[in-house]
């Protein structure tokens, strides 16, 4: 089974590259953004717990968001593999997904970091936020404390995984297709 983590800041073109690796493996696609955003629009209880979070740039509760992963992950259990957008953002989740695997008797295959530089993030994030309405993406104040909250809190995550031999960072400048191809490359190695 193959068990993918997206990993990189706010604007590393996580969400894009987790849909090309979906389709190129045939693995579900988890993404917290999308599934907070989605409980959001629907005024579920877990919406209310993080709409103050998130409209202040900070992350869900672990809780939170450990719960979400767990039920969508449960309802795909025929899937060949999972492809992880924005999860796992602290260690604490990153401990819990391996407990979850675990479970399962299957592993974190590989972790993928995308690496760019501040300036690039939030000129990213900013036409991000012009083409989809977001007004997180649009404020930069909240810009500036996402990315102090991914280093801050995020960041650590990498260290985990690297102490298990399973961080690889991927340069994120550069087209879609050269990102997604040294993805593939460094999947395919892994995963022979």
């Amino acid at each position: 089974m193959l068990n993918i983590i997206l990993f990189g800041p706010p604007g590393a073109g996580k969400g894009t590259q987790s849909k090309n690796i979906m389709e190129r493996y045939n693995l579900v696609h988890i993404s917290t953004g999308e599934l907070l955003r989605k409980h959001l629009v629907e005024e579920t209880g877990w919406s209310r717990i993080a709409k103050k979070h998130i409209d202040d740039g900070n992350l869900a509760p672990d809780e939170l968001v450990i719960s979400m992963v767990k039920m969508k992950m449960a309802s795909h259990s025929d899937a060949k593999g999972f492809i992880f957008d924005g999860f796992p953002r602290t260690v604490a989740q990153a401990v819990a997904l391996d407990e979850m695997h675990d479970n399962r008797s299957i592993l974190t295959t590989i972790m993928l970091a995308l690496v760019i530089d501040d300036d690039e993030l939030k000129a990213r994030i900013r036409l991000r936020g012009r083409t989809s309405g977001r007004a997180d993406d649009q404020n930069d104040v909240k810009i500036n404390n996402r990315i102090s909250v991914y280093k801050e809190e995020t960041i650590p995550v990498a260290s985990y995984y690297g102490n298990q031999s399973k961080y690889h960072e991927i340069n994120g400048i550069g087209t879609v297709d050269e990102i997604f191809n040294d993805i593939c490359k460094t999947i395919d190695l892994i995963n022979i």
